[in-house]
């Protein structure tokens, strides 16, 4: 049975790793995976699990981008060093208003919203959003990253906020807004992938520190020794399919536009609409 919960795990990783960096929602292939594949463990642990692979995505980010975003590096000039650190202050003023506006609403979206339809409405209007933006795009303004302005990367952020909608995409959000505000795709990829760190390390800190505080108030061990392996797999995967994945996509938007991901997103909307409306309609739960 533990193998077949490892296994679960791995393709748990693998989607994690893939939807959290392409900008076609997490949470919609989530929503449909959970309907075939469930780890047969505690809703508690289920929710933590969510946000231990999602820490591995993260780390993903971390390495393959270290010494840009590492403002102490040796090899680093005086000048370089200072926009490093400036990069990082347009990554933080970017997240203020997920922080202000997410945050208090994390746990209400997921209670009220989290649901197939609203899920599928976003996949589908974003996705036609994409297709739109595509066809009407102009030339970009912003080719670096180390071009973006203050106020760029505040609107940035502003759009980062529409991701509390289940189904949008953090990844979607950012990336559609950074394209409208005149960014190149590398530029409008790499500077979703920045703001990412913060802001998912930042719920995650709150969910796991939540979970742990439950565990130990309650005088109960944090997971068992199946649960942690399920956990280091999730997590090994996620980080390492986020390596591929994150390569890939820069690779692919320095030759091609977003439409692909559009298109898709426009698919899979669909596709959930009819699973649970058939599911609806023949009465099961």
């Amino acid at each position: 049975m533990l193998i077949l919960e490892l296994l679960k795990s791995f393709f748990l990783g693998v989607v994690e790793g893939i939807t959290e960096w392409l900008p076609i929602s997490s949470t919609g292939h989530l929503i449909l995976v959970d309907e075939f594949i469930k780890l047969n463990v505690s809703t508690e642990f289920m929710d933590m699990y969510r946000y231990v692979i999602q820490l591995g995505a993260i780390l993903a980010v971390l390495v393959l981008f270290f010494h840009k975003l590492n403002p102490f590096s040796s090899r680093k000039s005086a000048l370089q060093k200072n926009r490093t650190w400036s990069l990082w202050g347009k990554v933080v003023l970017a997240c203020i208003p997920s922080a202000v506006v997410g945050l208090p609403l994390n746990d209400w979206m997921d209670e009220h919203l989290m649901n197939p339809w609203v899920v599928a409405a976003a996949l589908i209007v974003y996705g036609v959003g994409f297709l739109l933006i595509e066809n009407r795009r102009q030339a970009p303004t912003l080719r670096r990253t180390e071009e973006l302005t203050w106020q760029t990367a505040l609107f940035i952020g502003l759009f980062q906020t529409l991701s509390i909608i289940p189904g949008t995409s953090r990844s979607g959000a950012t990336i559609l807004g950074a394209i409208i505000l005149g960014c190149a795709r590398p530029v409008a990829a790499e500077f979703s992938f920045f703001l990412a760190i913060p802001t998912m390390v930042g719920v995650s800190v709150l969910k796991l520190g939540k979970f742990f505080a439950e565990k130990l108030a309650a005088g109960q061990a944090l997971f068992t020794g199946e649960e942690a392996a399920i956990l280091a797999v999730g997590f090994v995967v996620s980080f390492v399919v986020s390596m591929l994945c994150i390569r890939f996509l820069m690779d692919f938007v320095k030759k091609h536009d977003f439409k692909p991901f559009g298109w898709y997103r426009i698919v899979l909307g669909v596709l959930v609409l009819l699973f649970f409306g058939i599911r609806a309609a023949a009465g099961l739960s």
